[in-house]
């Protein structure tokens, strides 16, 4: 399974998103603000078969986390996840470089299909 790299401030929604993830199997590495995500990025010791971004956090958003991302990792995956629908505009001409935007709130099963389409499973 993946090792997947999730980006999300709010404590109660990355508990969900990583038990979820964990479900399916994958190992699951959680960070609380884009600065943190973005040191395991470029740590050495660290490699990630997908980031997984809130849009809104401290420190660096997930807009600003995945044009370094795909920067210095440009084969890395990207999905993104938002509550807020003018964040969600600010990814607008990110279609390059992400491979989507999950609206919350979602259910277990939304973000498993959409952690799965990201890295390319089928069902």
């Amino acid at each position: 399974m993946a090792r997947i790299l999730l980006a999300e401030d709010d404590i109660a929604v990355c508990d969900f998103v990583r038990r979820a993830l964990e479900m399916d199997g994958h190992d699951v590495v959680p960070v609380h603000d884009g600065g943190e995500a973005l040191e395991k990025l470029l740590s050495p010791i660290e490699e990630f078969d997908l980031l997984l971004s809130d849009i809104r956090m401290p420190v660096m958003d997930g807009v600003a986390l995945s044009l370094q991302a795909a920067r210095d990792q440009p084969e890395l995956p990207i999905l993104l996840m938002t509550g807020y629908a003018e964040h969600r505009d600010r990814a607008y001409g990110l279609e390059a470089l992400i491979k989507g935007i999950v609206q919350k709130p979602f259910t277990l099963a939304q973000i498993r299909e959409e952690v799965k389409a990201a890295l390319g499973e089928t069902t």
